[in-house]
């Protein structure tokens, strides 16, 4: 028997979708997390945006098409937000919510609707199926912060932590060559007095790459930056959601930081790791925001000189406080995100030239297309022509075709002790794996 966990949406639920793979391959199923013909899926669904809840929607015939006889199970956030959308779809035998998934494998024979209640205490699931040579290890769940924007707290209910020591131990076992340390807001991340910082500092030695996810402005202190310094192999990326530049926009968005607090930290992070790629989050068209309030997000942007932003067009859930404000024209909000995407591109093109040459540490992910592609320790996705093993490999950058080309660094100093260049000499591996030679 063969069951599939197909996710959309964010990394939690890419962690918890792991948890229910390894729970299935532990009861005897065969297991994939692709949409591959199968006797029973599990379908955990996102509802961030009303995109998001249109493609979950979407996926109960994706997966009928595929198989038309199997058993579908829902869960996730958009399962918790219209449990009725789903329960009466064909072949949809159960549907739960966004907490709690660690029952789902107890319930698999149950039928109907089981929406759980909301939890005080964190959801411990089973370690994750590794999957990939980056894992990604969930330390927390829910949030407290109501941004007017955000259904999530909704669905996911309050703030509530893993314990440290169940946290350290899986991400010091982790078999991969990066660990990413993930939650819906990592930096509310509390046992009992201790925070993310002592996360960071009990698992210091870790033999992989440690990455942070998504950060709170607020919650980036010294003592935070201490203990990503202390890390053995600490990847200096920094997620910081912005959301917005403008501070009348923010307050409208309930977000507790100013535009000038939030350039503090920036600087705040490079007097510290002066190379770190800063990305971000930010909403364009949100029902408030001007012209000028527009404006002074691209500004504040081009301040921060992020390496890389998330961009996205506001898009109103029903159950929050801005789903009672007017909408902009769609016009509006369309021009206001190709002009951010443009600036992003910029952004990004301009970190990225700055380390031309420069080795940089890639985590292979996947080989595909004659290319082995992963992510540098800060976070600029490479590509290296040739076939690499599981183990990081060391590689100088160069730019090449839509993304940065890169060689193993014994290759590009051999090619440039023969006066040759990086460029050619990748064009030249590239052109030979295509043609299936070695």
């Amino acid at each position: 028997m063969k069951a599939v966990v197909f996710t959309l949406g964010c990394k939690v639920n890419d962690c918890e979708s792991a948890s229910l793979l390894r729970g299935l391959a532990e009861r005897g199923w065969e297991v994939s997390d692709e949409l591959v013909p199968a006797d029973l899926y599990i379908l955990n669904t996102c509802a961030v945006t009303a995109e998001a809840e249109k493609k979950s929607r979407q996926a109960i015939a994706r997966i009928r098409a595929v198989s038309p006889q199997a058993r579908i199970v829902v869960c996730g956030c958009a399962a918790e937000r219209a449990p009725e959308a789903f329960a009466g779809r064909e072949n949809v035998t159960l549907v739960t919510g966004a907490q709690h998934k660690s029952a789902i494998l107890g319930m698999l024979d149950e039928g109907g609707i089981h929406i759980a209640p909301p939890q005080a205490e964190y959801d411990e699931m089973l370690p994750p199926k590794r999957c990939k040579t980056r894992a990604f290890v969930k330390i927390q769940d829910g949030c407290n912060h109501f941004c007017s924007y955000c259904i999530i707290p909704y669905l996911r209910g309050r703030s509530r932590s893993r314990s440290l020591e169940s946290a350290a131990r899986e991400i010091l076992s982790a078999q991969a060559e990066e660990v990413v340390i993930t939650g819906i807001d990592i930096s509310s991340y509390r046992d009992g007095e201790r925070t993310l910082a002592d996360l960071l500092y009990a698992v210091k030695d870790a033999s992989c790459r440690i990455r942070l996810g998504s950060l709170e402005t607020a919650a980036l202190d010294e003592r935070l930056l201490d203990a990503a310094a202390a890390v053995r192999d600490f990847a200096p990326q920094f997620h910081l959601s912005l959301q917005s530049g403008s501070n009348a926009v923010l307050r409208a968005m309930n977000r507790h930081y100013t535009r000038e607090q939030f350039l503090e930290q920036t600087e705040r992070i490079r007097a510290r790791f002066p190379d770190a790629a800063i990305t971000t989050d930010i909403i364009a068209g949100y029902p408030t925001e001007t012209d000028s309030d527009f404006e002074d997000t691209l500004d504040l942007a081009r301040r921060a000189r992020f390496a890389n932003i998330h961009c996205f067009t506001y898009s109103r859930r029903t159950g929050t406080v801005a789903a009672k404000l007017p909408d902009l024209p769609a016009a509006v909000k369309k021009e206001r995100m190709h002009r951010l995407l443009s600036l992003a591109e910029e952004l990004r093109r301009g970190y990225e030239e700055r380390w031309l040459g420069k080795v940089l540490h890639i985590v292979p992910e996947e080989y595909r297309d004659g290319a082995t592609e992963g992510y540098s320790e800060n976070y600029i996705r490479l590509y290296v022509p040739a076939r690499l093993s599981g183990k990081r490999a060391v590689v100088p950058v160069r730019p090449y075709r839509d993304g940065l080309w890169a060689l193993p660094a014994e290759q590009a100093e051999s090619a440039a002790e023969r006066g040759g260049q990086a460029r050619t000499e990748g064009e030249r591996a590239q052109t030979t794996e295509n043609q299936g030679g070695s």
